[in-house]
Parts: C-alpha cells; sequence; structure tokens
C-alpha cells in the first residue's frame, strides 16, 4: 500500500443525510413505505394527535405579553437572538404602546 485508499466493499455504506439539514431526506433502509420523513421513528412508536384549537383555553394575553411574543417573532424572524442581558430592554420596550411597539416590528424588519 502506498498510499490511502478507501474501502470499497463497505457493507451498507450509503449517503448519509443531516435531517435537520434536509428534512426529507430518508436516510435508511427500510421497505418503501414503511419509513417516515425524518427516520426516527420505531415501529410500534406511538405518534401523538395535533391539538384540537377549540379545546384551548380561552385566556386572552396581556397587551404586554402580547407585545413581547411579537417582538420575538420579529426578532426571530430577522435572525436576531437577544441575548440574557437584553431581557431587560425587551421588558422595558413591550411596556411601550401599540403605535411605538408597531414602528419598533417595522423598523426590525425594515419594512415600509
Amino acid at each position: 500500500m502506498t498510499g490511502w485508499q478507501p474501502f470499497t466493499t463497505t457493507p451498507g455504506a450509503g449517503p448519509v443525510f443531516d435531517p435537520y439539514r434536509f428534512p426529507g431526506a430518508v436516510a435508511d433502509e427500510r421497505p418503501e413505505g414503511a419509513h417516515t420523513t425524518l427516520g426516527l421513528l420505531e415501529p410500534g412508536d406511538f405518534v401523538r394527535p395535533a391539538p384540537d384549537p377549540g379545546r384551548r383555553a380561552a385566556v386572552p394575553l396581556k397587551p404586554t405579553d402580547r407585545r413581547r411574543l411579537d417582538l420575538h417573532a420579529v426578532l426571530t424572524a430577522a435572525g436576531i437572538a437577544p441575548r440574557p442581558g437584553d431581557l431587560a430592554a425587551i421588558e422595558a420596550l413591550c411596556a411601550l404602546d401599540d403605535t411605538t411597539h408597531a414602528a419598533l416590528q417595522r423598523w426590525i424588519t425594515r419594512a415600509p
């Protein structure tokens, strides 16, 4: 042997897909129709049904909580991760009125 040579007789060697980067890829060797989208469920696993929106408790959010959720959603969509020290600033911004908060969201998203 004079250099590096790959093994050509590796059994079952196939492409390996990262399920987080390629969510539709199936990398297991199961028969057609026996796999899941991510290939993570085994036979006998229990999949919980989606929650019924009609059975949710009707608890309205306080305006500050709604603004906090909206601000976190806008920051996440813009690719901005708040640092732990930013939580006090987020609380202060969420205490402002809806008009100021709408302007803040428009500035973050750079919407007209």
